[in-house]
């Protein structure tokens, strides 16, 4: 029987909302494990809230459940869902986005509509800003319990038919390969770029290459240099940038013991892109 809850959002520590929610998920079933994933996601940020589901969510059981709420369209007209995926793990979320890494790389199976005439926190029917306690807590827990199948949290509706991101596509150049920045090893200032492993080598790289890097922010150049091509940090001396593969298979770039995004004050998304070349 499923008993693992795991929990991500945009509400920070400092107050009590994450301790609200796990309230309400213990009152529906004691026995619960809860877990965070993260509460640390940049408010509003549905983008990234997608993208750290990605990150963790595939190396949990199957059959556990993840409450995902960074919600700006709460109280609006917006879907309340819970997505199935390939990989047998169910997410409570909006419908705002924050499916869109899940749906592309790794895929859903279903998803279903939550009724929220049946499925929500009593005495909350007029409370409509916190849904995360009064909704996606409860069918998270209600679900993760095995009080309700998924059968039960409401109609289906197509898997094409969930709001999706834009994602960037990755293309080969003339002598060398484009994509996007996608995130960062926040902690660290990695930049976690959207090209894979697989389509990086096809361009010939090798481990100890020098290998050209141009980061721009739209049509300004931020950054160009080239950098080595290792198998880990220790590759390279002590505050020297290194290329190498992350924990997800994609390309990363970052500075050995430093923090290369507040180096070159480097942000993230579609507009934020990065070519390797190889070096003359």
């Amino acid at each position: 029987m499923r008993k693992i809850l795991v929990f991500q959002s945009d509400f920070g520590l400092s107050d009590g909302a994450v301790a609200a929610m796990y309230g309400v998920a213990l009152d529906v079933d004691p026995e619960l494990k809860i877990f965070d994933l993260t509460h640390d996601i940049t408010p509003y940020n549905t983008w990234e809230a997608s993208y750290r589901l990605f990150q963790a969510a595939t190396f949990w059981p199957g059959g556990t459940v993840f409450v995902s709420v960074v919600d700006p369209g709460v109280g609006t007209d917006r879907k309340s869902v819970v997505a199935l995926t390939k990989k047998g793990h169910y997410i409570v979320t909006p419908d705002n986005g924050t499916l869109t890494h899940i749906k592309n790389y790794v895929g859903i199976t279903e998803v279903r509509v939550i009724d929220e005439s049946k499925h929500r926190r009593s005495g909350s029917l007029y409370s409509n800003t916190f849904h995360g306690r009064d909704v996606f807590a409860v069918v998270g827990a209600k679900l993760a319990s095995g009080k309700i199948g998924f059968d039960d949290i409401g109609e289906k509706t197509g898997v094409d038919n969930i709001i999706g991101l834009e994602l960037s596509e990755v293309t080969y150049t003339e002598n060398g390969i484009k994509g996007c920045i996608d995130i960062l090893d926040v902690r660290f200032g990695s930049l976690w770029t959207n090209i894979r492993r697989e389509d990086f080598v096809k361009m010939g790289f090798k481990y100890g290459d020098r290998i050209e890097v141009v980061i721009k922010n739209g049509p300004t150049l931020v950054y160009n240099n080239r950098v080595t091509y290792g198998k880990s940090f220790g590759d390279v001396y002590v505050s020297e940038p290194v290329i190498y593969v992350n924990s997800l298979d994609r390309m990363a770039v970052a500075i050995n013991q430093g923090n290369f995004a507040k180096a070159y004050s480097i942000g993230t998304g579609r507009h934020w892109t990065i070519e390797f070349k190889k070096a003359d």
